[in-house]
């Protein structure tokens, strides 16, 4: 048995997130069934981690199983042969037995793309989250700092989470702006449910006036939902990167 370590981008505009799910179109599905189609083989996939219907991957990693003595070399290859335009393999390679892709992760980097321009645009509606009103990147940057460390988030997440323990270690949130776009890399150990959303959603509102400084440390600090921000729209948010 080889066990396998894919790096997969996509795009999650026409999907229902990344978990096979009955009736339902997903990346992990179409992954699976491409190299069933390929090889024969019915494969499990163990992602990173799950993203939701809408978001994108510009490097999601996944590892599975396989008793087939297929090239490393080629499977890239041949999946992307089965794979919808919208799901590309990017490169695979052999791990260690012990390795899983969920549990053996380090850290992760999401990136989250603000359209900040007046006008609504169609080009880019499935793949930013759009603020009409002028942000202010520096205030932005200014609550982004409270953020930073090992806190309990959960005034930073979905009510419908499913965990207990709601203790992550953010190690960064970089702000930067390129004319009417604003990019937002948040890295950390792992992430709640809609938590990297809600933490720019956070950004925006205390950037609109909309939250204080006092909110977003009441929300931080006494797991107030209340006090931070809006969940931002799925489609401006994309997996970066993972980390072993």
């Amino acid at each position: 048995m080889t066990r396998i370590l894919l790096k997969i981008e996509y795009d999650g505009t026409n999907y229902s997130g990344w978990q096979k799910q009955p009736n339902q179109k997903t990346i992990q599905g179409e992954i699976e069934e491409a190299f069933a189609r390929a090889t024969g083989d019915n494969i499990e996939l163990f992602g990173s981690g799950r993203t939701d219907a809408g978001v994108h991957a510009l490097g999601q990693t996944a590892h599975f199983d396989t008793k087939l003595p297929i090239p490393i070399s080629k499977i890239a290859e041949i999946l992307n042969n089965q794979l919808p335009n919208d799901i590309v393999i990017k490169s695979a390679c052999q791990v260690a037995d012990d390795f899983h892709a969920r549990f053996s992760i380090k850290k992760k980097c999401y990136l989250y793309k603000i359209y900040n321009g007046q006008e609504k645009n169609a080009f880019l509606a499935n793949h930013v989250g759009w603020v009409k009103k002028e942000l202010d990147i520096e205030k932005m940057r200014e609550i982004a700092k409270i953020l930073i460390g090992k806190h309990d988030f959960k005034g930073f997440c979905s009510s419908n989470t499913a965990t207990l323990d709601f203790v992550r270690k953010i190690f960064s949130i970089d702000i930067n702006q390129e004319e009417d776009f604003i990019y937002i890399e948040v890295v950390g150990n792992g992430f709640l449910y809609n938590m990297v959303r809600i933490i720019v959603g956070t950004l925006v509102d205390y950037s609109l006036g909309r939250l204080s400084l006092q909110d977003v440390k009441d929300a931080l600090k006494k797991g107030d939902r209340q006090k931070s921000g809006q969940t931002m729209a799925a489609s401006g948010l994309y997996l970066k990167e993972t980390f072993y």
